[in-house]
């Protein structure tokens, strides 16, 4: 048993001071509150781990490299296959693991891969079919994250369209050959999980959904959902009905399913998603990088809809930046401020039950033991209510980071790659030579 005392510390009821917490193993045994300073010291302000819900790890390769010319969403899938041709699975280890890396120093403690590049070039199968999977998770476990693998079914370039000689590396035979390849995969180590997913109701035929929701056997289930409003309109034209109620019919919506995006929804949507059970994740540094939109946030929780969220390409990797853009994209889109309260931000923050992930996310009794403490005393956070944080701080002011019982960063240091600007200069500089 470990004893940690907190200068504050995010309870299920909000932010506490002076909070002993204890640790046994991987979990925390006890939480207690207005007590005095004892054991390990941890100054600032320590909140339960944020939980990135929706990643492409390769994406991270993009950054900084999509502005020329302008740019549009379509431009950007063109840079997007061309640096997915040029990945194997040593590069694609090497540069997973310094963008989970990136994620930890950034607070985040677990994270959904939305995982679709799985075969050689040309669409080859590579004599271990889930080689790419096996990269990721091993990634995940020398960066100290948790991890849930969501294979991803994609079978079609778009409707009624055959993959692309890009997207050939993504796609399966069908439905049935995807789901015999990703049950073969079997994480290894206590930190990964696996989960599914449909690419979009573009890249896997109608036909073939439900046998995708079948073969989820209640792990999560994502999908990309309404994110571009192309996809709506090829979508009505196509089978008369939205995305969403595509979706609906062929029994992928549901309780153990997250829609990613939903940016373009109608009344009608949200309440298919509320009816189902179904969660949305919104990635708003993505959105806004890609031009998408502002989802429809407010409405969506007050359906009853649950809220997740993730940094998608990472354009940017800070859960604090994720967060509050929530509500501050409420506020542009509303011209009126206080749309989404702070208790439903730190909620959103914390979903890794999204992921299945359903022990994490909170400072209480029996959960995981991840720790992320805040530093409160930087040029970002000086003078600042502590419940402010969520407000005022960003990756930078990430101190100390502790996941399943084991700190991962400590003094701003990750403790498994100590050097991971270097390795992702490093990794990203080759893949573009």
């Amino acid at each position: 048993m470990t004893m940690y005392w907190c200068e504050y510390a995010w309870l299920p009821d909000g932010v506490a001071e002076g909070v002993r917490i204890e640790v046994s193993g991987d979990r925390i045994a006890s939480v207690q509150r207005d007590l005095p300073r004892a054991g390990t010291i941890l100054n600032g302000l320590t909140l339960p781990g944020f939980a990135n819900t929706h990643s492409h790890a390769f994406h991270r390769a993009l950054r900084g490299r999509t502005h020329h010319e302008r740019g549009t969403f379509w431009s950007w899938r063109e840079r997007m296959y061309e640096l997915a041709e040029r990945l194997d699975p040593d590069s694609y280890y090497r540069l997973a693991r310094a963008v989970y890396a990136e994620m930890v120093l950034a607070g985040y403690t677990s994270v959904g891969e939305f995982h679709y590049l799985h075969h050689a070039p040309g669409g080859i199968a590579y004599a271990e079919p889930n080689v790419m999977s096996q990269a990721l998770a091993a990634a995940a476990t020398d960066a100290g994250i948790r991890l849930t693998l969501l294979d991803t079914c994609y079978l079609a370039g778009g409707f009624g369209q055959p993959p692309s000689r890009h997207q050939s590396r993504f796609a399966d035979a069908d439905a049935t050959a995807w789901a015999e390849r990703a049950r073969a995969f079997t994480p290894a180590g206590e930190l990964v999980r696996r989960g599914t997913a449909v690419h979009s109701v573009r890249a896997v035929p109608a036909e073939q959904l439900p046998t995708v929701a079948e073969a989820a056997e209640g792990l999560p289930l994502h999908v990309h959902l309404s994110e571009q409003r192309g996809e709506n309109v090829d979508c009505l034209a196509q089978h008369g009905r939205t995305p969403t109620t595509l979706l609906s019919e062929c029994g992928v919506l549901g309780p153990h399913t997250v829609a990613v995006h939903a940016t373009h929804l109608t009344s009608t949507d949200i309440g298919a998603l509320s009816r189902t059970g179904t969660r949305a994740c919104f990635c708003p540094t993505t959105e806004r990088d890609l031009g998408d939109g502002i989802g429809p946030a407010r409405a969506l929780l007050d359906a009853g809809v649950g809220l997740c969220l993730g940094s998608d390409s990472h354009a940017v990797v800070d859960a604090f930046e994720e967060t509050r853009a929530l509500e501050l994209n409420e506020r542009l889109s509303s011209e009126e401020r206080g749309r989404i309260e702070v208790g439903e931000l730190m909620a959103a923050a914390t979903g890794h039950d999204a992921i299945g992930w359903s022990e994490v996310g909170e400072l209480a009794p029996g959960a995981g033991a991840d720790l992320v403490t805040v530093d409160l005393d930087s040029v970002r956070t000086a003078g600042i209510e502590p419940s402010g944080a969520l407000y005022a701080a960003g990756a930078a002011d990430v101190r100390e980071v502790m996941i399943a019982g084991r700190w991962v960063v400590q003094d701003r240091g990750h403790k498994l790659l100590p050097h991971p600007a270097a390795a992702l200069a490093r990794e990203i500089g080759q893949l573009w030579e």
